[in-house]
């Protein structure tokens, strides 16, 4: 089910400056820890700004990280509103199975609300890995087996596995996966198309983390919160729901209130932070959802962003100083010149040319190994080659790579970007800087990740490392959203 997209308007209809947005996208243009992949601005419902860095495109997935986190937290919503959950029962509550080696006080009081404001009483931020190395086929009992260091409810410590039980409790109330309760009390209703997800080893979705949505996705579920849990009209969310999701629950620094705390530092709701301005969904490496009530306003964006306070800041103090109380007079020149703008958003191609002439018959099937003789950021990368298309003599050139055995072809793009689908899509980008050397960017567009690549000739080795690194892990092929997930 698809239906129509955001409603337009200019920015100066709704009280926007165009001058704010293009003052925001300078900053995240010039930003040296920031690499913008979207950018979608609604204001009074109504779209005024989109804009897409290609090779990145409007219906392209992208992993949204922990942004993921507010999707599951809808679902329990959702969950609660049919009485099928209850924030106040405790967690053990929904697994019988686990109860009798369940036996830590505070792990058998840790209530479901306790779990959705990250409240767990665990005092270690992120208890996966431990969680995962007790028991990978079961988080949830590996979770309940970590015994909280404080009473639940007490303290605030950012955790992967209290999110993944939330996830589990909705798949055993429901019978059903997450995507698929999902699809109809959510996706369908917002006219949210393709989703994916990861799952983990026994096949159920992550939940804090791991789902692929558009830039579209995102500020879809932006608007639903910001209009209460109403969509086009129909309630789809409690208003309750959206109240209680969206408060703080939980303090997440001891700074005081009146200081110029961080955006991490001023409260978490349930999967929501709380912000300086509204509050927001967010993940890893720039993937938000901002919702500003005062405003009426929602921003959504992706991003490889290595300094994601970075990219807040520059939407508080570049873009929000533009919203005006009332539609701007005299504004038509700036929008057009913003919308022409955004209509050719471009990330910069890797620096590199053509393979020089008098060397293509060197690099003609040439074959390489990892410098040092091991690929750390990459463990499974063993080899690369260069090849060209025919004799070499035009711009057709393939490096391909190869991890665990299998092989992975990219073509070369030259002063741009070269986009291909299969077997998994990415963006490659540039060239030789030198008769010796071949710089190549691999852009996993599914993701906000860019591998970057380099061949030396003077003696058959190559270097790989990532600009920002997968947090999931796992070979090349994986670094794209899953397929057949049913989404």
């Amino acid at each position: 089910m698809s239906l129509p997209p955001l409603t337009p308007s200019t920015p100066s209809a709704q009280g926007v400056d165009a001058n704010a947005v293009h003052d925001l996208l300078d900053a995240l243009e010039t930003a040296e820890a920031v690499e913008p992949h979207s950018l979608m601005i609604v204001r009074h419902g109504r779209l005024v700004a989109s804009g897409w860095w290609a090779p990145y495109t409007p219906d392209r997935l992208h992993l949204l990280y922990s942004l993921s986190k507010s999707f599951t937290s809808t679902a329990v919503g959702l969950a609660v509103a049919e009485g099928l959950v209850d924030l106040d029962a405790p967690v053990l509550s929904y697994f019988p199975e686990l109860d009798a080696e369940i036996t830590d006080p505070r792990s058998r009081a840790m209530l479901v609300r306790h779990a959705a404001a990250m409240a767990s009483g665990h005092e270690e931020e992120d208890t996966v890995d431990r969680a995962y190395a007790l028991d990978p086929g079961n988080l949830v009992r590996a979770f309940l087996l970590l015994p909280p260091d404080r009473d639940p409810g007490t303290v605030f410590a950012y955790n992967q596995c209290a999110t993944y039980a939330l996830g589990a409790i909705v798949r055993r109330v429901t019978g059903q996966s997450l995507t698929a309760y999902l699809r109809p009390r959510l996706f369908d209703p917002l006219g949210i198309g393709e989703v994916a997800w990861l799952t983990d080893p026994p096949g159920a979705e992550l939940g804090f983390s791991g789902l692929h949505g558009t830039t579209d996705t995102i500020a879809r579920l932006g608007l639903l919160y910001l209009d209460e849990g109403v969509w086009d009209g129909e309630r789809v969310l409690p208003r309750e729901w959206v109240a209680e999701a969206t408060r703080e629950h939980i303090p997440t620094s001891d700074q005081p209130a009146d200081t110029d705390r961080l955006d991490w530092e001023r409260g978490y709701g349930f999967q929501f932070w709380q912000s300086r301005h509204g509050y927001r969904g967010d993940g890893a490496y720039g993937q938000f959802c901002l919702v500003l009530p005062e405003y009426d306003a929602v921003v959504a964006a992706t991003a490889a962003a290595g300094d994601m306070q970075a990219v807040l800041t520059f939407v508080w103090e570049l873009l929000l100083p533009g919203f005006r109380s009332a539609p701007l007079s005299g504004g038509e020149e700036a929008d057009t010149a913003l919308a022409e703008r955004l209509s050719r958003l471009a990330l910069p191609p890797a620096p590199g040319k053509p393979a020089p002439s008098e060397r293509a018959g060197e690099w003609q099937r040439a074959v390489f190994t990892p410098y040092g003789g091991a690929c750390a950021a990459q463990p499974g990368l063993t080899g690369a080659s260069v090849a060209a298309d025919g004799d070499g003599d035009g711009d057709g050139w393939t490096l391909t790579l190869v991890e665990d055995g299998r092989e992975l072809a990219l073509p070369l793009g030259f002063g741009g970007w070269n986009v291909t689908e299969e077997p998994l899509p990415t963006a490659v980008s540039g060239g030789w800087t030198d008769g010796d050397t071949l710089a190549v960017d691999v852009a996993f567009l599914e993701t906000p990740h860019r591998l970057r690549v380099s061949c030396s000739l003077a003696d058959h080795t190559f270097t790989a490392r990532w600009a920002t690194a997968p947090l999931h892990g796992g070979p090349l092929r994986t670094q794209c959203a899953p397929r057949g997930s049913g989404g």
